[in-house]
């Protein structure tokens, strides 16, 4: 049998005995997403995302095979207590990662490819899939499952949101040459085409209707596909009115991400300075 179906077979089954040749399997789908040979979700031949339920399947199986282990020593300043199927995943120079000294973890099941850089302190959990040439800045969030492009700036205090459960759920996907400012969030399978810019502070979820000032349209996540922000998209915080009577008087408003341009040079020329930090 595939990976695939001996990984599906174990999550079918009701037992929480495992033995030694679970866990050995367990290893080899894990050791599988470290080297980016698998992933939570894959884009087709017609640029359409697509989730790998089984392997998300796979990766909760392991929180249900682990048990709760002490992950320090005993003089260390900080103690840490987690599943021992899920340890902190370890590097070497051979992969050709750059990790600053600082307190950053990626945890062991996520992909990490040659050419990124992490910033202190950062957290990539697992599932997640960081693509070439990436940096991920101090105090920023890569969640379970995550899918990052090629050449993305993840800038400090930015969360990536997960999404483990359910397992046909939709992770949030960043694609290539994406910008995503200080303390933006992306949450709920939201998508992010290729080159496109959110400025600082802007949040996107997969129920939150995006503006576009330059198409005249409105973006929202239907029954069958997910919210996307468009390739090029610059996209930054805004408000609309609530139009009910009280929403008047009071001069409410909510927030709304709004598309106020596409990418040019002078977008392009703003961002070149950050590659002398690759």
């Amino acid at each position: 049998m595939s990976l695939r179906d001996d990984i599906e077979q174990l999550a079918a089954r009701a037992s929480g005995n495992y033995s030694d040749e679970d866990f050995a399997l367990f290893n080899e789908f894990k050791a599988s997403l470290n080297r980016g040979e698998i992933r939570a979700a894959e884009r087709d031949a017609d640029s359409k995302w697509r989730t790998n339920a089984w392997v998300k399947r796979g990766i909760l199986l392991g929180f249900r095979m682990g048990s709760i282990i002490e992950m320090t020593s005993s003089d260390a300043p900080l103690q840490f207590l987690d599943k021992n199927t899920y340890p902190i995943r370890r590097f070497s120079t051979d992969d050709r990662v750059r990790i600053v000294p600082g307190g950053s973890s990626i945890r062991d099941g996520a992909y990490i490819a040659p050419g990124v850089v992490c910033m202190p302190p950062m957290f990539v959990n697992a599932g997640a899939y960081v693509d070439e040439g990436t940096m991920i800045d101090s105090h920023a969030l890569v969640g379970s499952c995550a899918q990052i492009g090629k050449r993305v700036h993840i800038s400090a205090a930015a969360q990536i949101g997960g999404v483990l459960e359910p397992a046909g759920a939709m992770p949030v996907v960043i694609e290539d040459d994406v910008i995503v400012g200080g303390n933006c969030g992306v949450y709920e399978g939201a998508i992010v085409r290729e080159r496109a810019v959110l400025a600082s502070g802007t949040i996107v979820t997969g129920s939150t209707p995006v503006f576009d000032l330059v198409r005249d349209q409105i973006y929202r996540r239907s029954a069958d596909s997910p919210l996307e922000i468009p390739a090029g998209a610059v996209v930054v915080p805004g408000s609309r009115a609530i139009q009910t009577e009280k929403g008047r008087e009071w001069g409410l408003s909510l927030y709304a991400p709004v598309i106020v341009k596409y990418r040019d040079e002078k977008t392009d020329a703003a961002t070149q300075l950050e590659e002398a930090l690759r």
